[in-house]
């Protein structure tokens, strides 16, 4: 198991990718802070499974990452359990696919709050965990619109760039400290988020450009997310992996 007595916060956990991280950390060995937006019944089942089947620990979290109280409280919960904070998965976003000229500045800085300016309050908060045990593994969410620039996303686009952008500073204000930062940049990956907000015919165009000529699966997202996270990537940092399928031009 690559990721044996560690322990991860992930955000992001109750669908999609997220969900699918908790689980391929949980096969690997680590005990889990897993953090989500709201309660439900659906995601305490699934806690439950995978604490019985791996026999880890999985602690549940809630917070909109948008309320900066419910993010502290978490952060208390966090340090009064007294574990050592090994790795944070920075996964929570949302998705907007509008063009430019449609897109609303209210809608743009939401989003912006969400997938940038929370995902680095909460690293701050970690981070001065991670910095008192000179070790820790960050990796950030980010996509390979951030990279690509794809038509109908621009405030999307903008907030993915900020991450690797985010992704590539802190590895180098982070390194003395034993702590590796990276991101991923998944492409088209079939998860509830995707199929609500791209319209059929988007996706049927984008897998045109893709080598694979499939969508990706969440685990498939996940497995990198574990190679990160675990002595297998000891020498990586400041990278931005991207698992799209081979995207043309990517």
């Amino acid at each position: 198991m690559l990721l044996a007595n560690k322990c991860a916060i992930i955000t992001g956990c109750n669908r999609g990718i997220g969900a699918a991280i908790m689980r391929k950390f949980a096969q690997n060995g680590a005990d889990i802070f897993a953090c989500a937006r709201k309660e439900s019944e659906e995601f305490k089942e699934n806690i439950e499974k995978l604490k019985s089947e791996y026999h880890i620990s999985i602690i549940p979290l809630y917070f909109d990452m948008q309320n900066e109280q419910e993010m502290i409280a978490a952060i208390k919960e966090i340090r009064a359990s007294k574990k050592n904070i090994d790795i944070l998965v920075n996964n929570a976003g949302i998705i907007d696919v509008s063009l430019f000229q449609m897109t609303s500045m209210k809608k743009a800085r939401e989003l912006m709050e969400v997938n940038f300016f929370a995902q680095m309050q909460l690293t701050q908060y970690i981070v001065k965990l991670m910095t008192r045990q000179k070790r820790g593994v960050i990796i950030n969410m980010s996509s390979n619109t951030g990279i690509d620039c794809n038509a109908g996303r621009s405030s999307y686009a903008a907030t993915k760039a900020s991450m690797i952008a985010f992704t590539k500073t802190i590895a180098k204000e982070l390194g003395e400290y034993n702590i590796r930062v990276n991101a991923i940049a998944p492409g088209l990956v079939m998860t509830d988020m995707l199929v609500d907000n791209t319209p059929e015919d988007i996706i049927k165009e984008t897998l045109k450009e893709v080598c694979l000529k499939r969508e990706g699966r969440p685990e498939e997202i996940g497995d990198v997310a574990v190679f990160l996270a675990s002595d297998m990537a000891s020498y990586i940092t400041g990278q931005v992996i991207r698992v799209d399928g081979g995207i043309y031009g990517g």
